[in-house]
């Protein structure tokens, strides 16, 4: 009996060991300084730019930037997860989409970036699916179903 209950407690104190280990997850891609250096001020223009470091995470169409986002987690638990870095690489374009200026950001800068997500409208105002499909009784011709195609 006490050899099981031994063998349950370091069991025990192994999955709780092994399940509070953190774990690290890498989100996004941004550019290393040897391909920026790649990019030149005033003469590359976005296509080349996205040909010389890839495709950017977000572009801003009304600023005329690119941005490449990268981003590491640190997940420890039941803990919510915890930025470890973030890095930012903005690259400036000016109205004839020419580069302007690249600019690095991380957490340390304390820059905020604004970056919003739009969502279409799904035109549904908060109904329910049966508010739907009772709405749509009464709105059928027998024309529809007779009719021949």
């Amino acid at each position: 009996m006490l050899n099981k209950t031994k063998t349950t407690v370091v069991g025990f104190c192994l999955f709780a060991a092994i399940s509070c280990t953190p774990v690290y997850r890498n989100h996004g891609y941004t550019p290393s300084e040897a391909q920026l250096a790649n990019l030149m001020v005033g003469v590359d223009t976005r296509a080349t730019a996205e040909e010389t470091i890839g495709l950017p995470t977000i572009s801003d169409t009304e600023t005329g930037r690119l941005y490449y986002i990268s981003s590491r987690w640190r997940h420890y638990g039941i803990n919510p997860p915890k930025p470890i870095s973030r890095d930012i690489v903005a690259v400036a374009l000016d109205s004839a989409e020419v580069v302007t200026n690249v600019s690095r950001y991380s957490l340390e800068d304390g820059e905020i970036v604004a970056l919003t997500r739009r969502v279409t409208d799904g035109g549904t105002e908060e109904i329910s699916f049966l508010q739907q499909l009772l709405g749509n009784i009464g709105r059928f011709d027998a024309s529809d179903i007779l009719s021949e195609p």
